[in-house]
């Protein structure tokens, strides 16, 4: 499996669990550390939390065991690194406030439904 098919794969079950603004970025060529950054907006902490499970219950399902995972849903951020792909969730304000979608808009940037 490569690195876009996780992505893709973690992008569609966090979409059918309600993630908004879901967008994979292309970083394989800026950044040594993963290929593919997976963003998708919570509605809310509680949902934040849901999500970040989800991304790491799709890990173990395609047979991988996520590497860490940082952050707090009071926090508005929880970070998944799947080793080629970090997953970041955010609440809509602290994704404005950090704007990873704008840093990186020098990658290609697809959006997920």
């Amino acid at each position: 499996m490569t690195s876009r098919e996780m992505a893709l794969e973690i992008a569609k079950a966090l979409s059918d669990k309600k993630a908004r603004d879901i967008t994979l970025i292309n970083i394989s060529e800026k950044s040594s550390f993963a290929d593919y950054f997976v963003n998708a907006t919570a509605g809310n902490e509680r949902q934040l939390g849901t999500l970040a499970n989800e991304a790491e219950d799709k890990m173990a399902e395609m047979g991988f065991i996520p590497k860490n995972s940082e952050g707090r849903p009071e926090t508005g951020w929880i970070l998944v690194d799947c080793g080629d792909v970090i997953v970041n969730i955010f609440t809509q304000e602290v994704r404005e406030r950090y704007s990873l979608d704008k840093i990186w808009s020098d990658c290609e940037i697809e959006n997920v439904e």
